[in-house]
């Protein structure tokens, strides 16, 4: 991309990888940063004075789980001080109200919790962690009470994506203005559990039939966002609106990413904000020019209408099945490896999981999690 690149528009900081939950389709890294290498409280104040500078509006405050920072009042209060609005994205174990309390009252703008299910037993179990559908449920309750704004956020699989309804009823019950139904996105300890939580096409189907009906139903009160697997659309999703411009990544430990799993890729070198200023890191930085605008396309990328559009899809799911990340991504019909795509549409199992670890060791024999049977946790039908 020739000249000044776009001005980024949203931050996520990932506070930390340290997470009460063991989900099965976790997209933190397989090898987790420490806590003893975490950014402290006032490098974290710059980047968000810096982000600010930048043109950043948005702040996403991330991990694992940001409640697990003993610091987390403090770095809401930096966000607020440079100007930010904040969004706190928690499982909502290891927060409750008297805590979220003082996170309001330090300048938190929003919150949103992820919930596993509508059901409480398979959305403990996917959890990993008994009990925690009820505190989500509790600190729902307590956002509200406090006049936040709440988003839930449902990460859809082969296992729930039969109670879509059930799950837009729960966050309308539950006070959220929004609500969030994405589906698993393969990498990390997704891609390990791919045949587990990859659905059918008649229930992905069924899905974006219900989605449309209930947007009809909740239309101007429950905002719905939806975003459902491209493994069976033909169209490849642009990532975060195109790599490096719109968002940026900053990891527990500084380094900058132009998106979340950037790090799986080969051979980029990603600036820290230990070394350098975030300004110079989005607009010099050798990641973030390595994919961004579509000089580095080609066919059939380089003549293709949608170029502008979606930028030749996700890198990382074009290098996670092809082992090139600068292949056309192969949920794309266009692509040449897009029959990898449909042969792993149709392999689906309702298998038992591999739990996230915390460890740091990935999902192979070294660091296989227990694997626990999920009869709760399939869908009917």
């Amino acid at each position: 991309m020739a000249g000044e690149p776009p001005v980024p528009l949203g931050l996520l900081a990932e506070l930390t990888h340290r997470c009460p939950l063991g989900c099965p389709y976790c997209s933190n890294p397989l090898a987790l940063d420490a806590r003893a290498e975490e950014l402290d409280t006032a490098t974290w104040a710059r980047v968000f004075r810096e982000a600010a500078a930048l043109g950043v509006l948005q702040l996403h405050l991330s991990g694992g789980e940001p409640a697990a920072r003993r610091d987390l009042l403090e770095i809401v209060a930096a966000a607020r001080a440079a100007g930010l609005y904040s969004n706190l994205i928690t499982s909502a174990v290891g927060l409750d109200g008297k805590r979220l309390a003082g996170l309001a009252e330090a300048g938190l703008d929003h919150v949103q919790i992820s919930v596993q299910d509508s059901d409480a037993a398979a959305a403990d179990h996917v959890a990993h962690r008994p009990g925690a559908f009820a505190r989500k449920a509790a600190l729902a309750r307590d956002t509200v009470a406090l006049g936040l704004p709440l988003t839930i956020n449902c990460v859809v699989h082969r296992g729930n994506i039969a109670r879509i309804p059930e799950m837009v009823a729960m966050a309308a019950a539950l006070g959220a203005g929004r609500v969030e139904i994405a589906h698993v996105q393969y990498h990390g300890w997704a891609l390990a559990n791919r045949a587990a939580l990859m659905p059918r096409r008649d229930q992905v189907e069924t899905a974006e039939q219900q989605v449309a009906a209930l947007r009809e139903r909740h239309r101007g009160g429950l905002v719905i966002e939806a975003v459902m697997p491209d493994y069976f659309s033909g169209v490849p999703k642009p990532c975060l609106g195109g790599w490096g411009r719109r968002s940026l990544n900053v990891t527990p430990t500084g380094l900058v990413l132009p998106c979340h799993a950037a790090q799986t890729l080969p051979g980029l070198a990603f600036w820290s904000v230990r070394d350098r200023p975030l300004a110079e890191i989005w607009r010099a930085s050798p990641a973030f020019s390595a994919f961004r605008g579509t000089g580095w396309m080609r066919e059939p990328c380089t003549s293709c209408p949608r170029r502008e559009r979606d930028f030749g899809g996700c890198r990382c799911q074009a290098f996670a099945l092809t082992g090139d990340a600068r292949a056309t991504d192969p949920a794309c019909a266009l692509s040449a490896d897009h029959g990898r795509v449909a042969a792993l549409a149709g392999v689906g199992a309702d298998g038992p999981y591999r739990f996230r670890t915390h460890r740091g060791a990935g999902p192979g024999p070294a660091g296989e999690a227990e694997r626990i049977p999920a009869p709760s946790c399939r869908a009917s039908g």
